[in-house]
């Protein structure tokens, strides 16, 4: 073991995600005490508040942020909520000045966003929940976004957020302290089974839509990954190999409605999260779900919620 503890720093955004912040800090705390040793010597810093609320209002005391020093082996950021709204040039200004003493800096859930956001994530690989992706796809186009549950580059470690993290820490305690004590503390949260970073953050298509047709599959997986460039239903077809009448049909039998109603109903739903958790404006908006007329864009949006996108409450209006 180790002489010295690791040095962790973290910093906690208000309404941060309490499942994430648990399953990212519980394992340090199983490795201090399993060990008897401390093996990992953990800090909590804020903005503003010293007493930070989790998403559940549970709270966390910190120190000042101002008050970190480099003088760590990791700092994380951990964030939820609505982490696109969130704006703090202080923050953002010390994250970057310890970043230039090469310190490994971290986000966790939507603490990645607060890496992007801080000039911190250019050219590094990275990943976030997937509920912020089209956000940061919007904010910088240019990330290299991937869609694992962790990504590992160089000096940046981001990581999905959930149940996520318990596969992160198994990984880092493992770099630390060996994988025989990194499956003892796995044993110790009943995790059977430790996943790798480049597994996917969501359950499969075929439970989220009830149908193992491949056809209906291959369309749907196509549907989410051109939103803000969608395919008309001529083009679905002809990419799943079968005729545009025959995959209607397929869809309305399988998941009850249109392949072109759900693709628009994805993107509609998706315009409603970006209104209501991001400081994007409705022409960004509308650029991220694929929609070029702004009237199209209103009479849809009020046909699904029942009021237009101007009666969004939105901080940035």
């Amino acid at each position: 073991m180790s002489i010295h503890p690791v040095k962790v720093g973290v910093v906690l955004i208000d309404n941060f995600a309490l499942l994430s912040y648990a399953s990212f800090i519980e394992p340090l705390r199983a490795s201090n005490l399993l060990s008897g040793e401390n093996l990992f010597e953990v800090s909590h810093y804020s903005v503003g508040a010293l007493t930070i609320r989790s998403s559940s209002r549970a709270s966390i005391e910190t120190a000042p942020i101002k008050t970190a020093t480099q003088d760590f082996d990791y700092l994380f950021v951990v964030a939820g909520g609505t982490p696109g709204t969130f704006y703090d040039p202080v923050l953002f200004a010390t994250l970057r000045e310890l970043a230039s003493h090469n310190l490994i800096i971290g986000g966790i859930s939507g603490g990645p966003v607060i890496l992007v956001k801080a000039g911190l994530m250019n050219d590094y690989r990275m990943t976030v929940h997937w509920e912020h992706a089209p956000y940061l796809e919007q904010l910088n186009p240019n990330l290299l976004l991937e869609k694992s549950l962790f990504v590992i580059d160089r000096n940046r470690i981001t990581c999905s957020g959930g149940t996520a993290p318990l596969d992160l820490m198994h990984y880092l305690i493992t770099k630390e302290y060996g994988a025989q004590f990194a499956s003892k503390v796995s044993d110790w949260f009943i995790q059977t089974v430790v996943r790798p970073p480049g597994e996917t953050q969501r359950v499969s298509l075929t439970s989220r839509y009830g149908t193992r047709n491949r056809k209906v599959l291959a369309a749907i997986e196509l549907i989410e990954n051109h939103i803000a460039d969608p395919l008309s239903l001529d083009q679905l077809a002809k990419l799943v190999g079968v005729s545009s009448r025959h995959l209607n049909r397929l869809f309305h039998h399988e998941v009850g409605e249109s392949a072109m109603h759900l693709s628009l109903r994805i993107r509609l739903n998706l315009a409603y999260k970006l209104f209501a958790e991001t400081s994007l404006i409705r022409a960004e908006i509308m650029d991220a779900t694929g929609f070029s007329y702004q009237s199209q864009f209103s009479s849809a949006f009020k046909k699904q919620f029942g009021y237009p996108p101007s009666q969004m409450s939105r901080q940035s209006k």
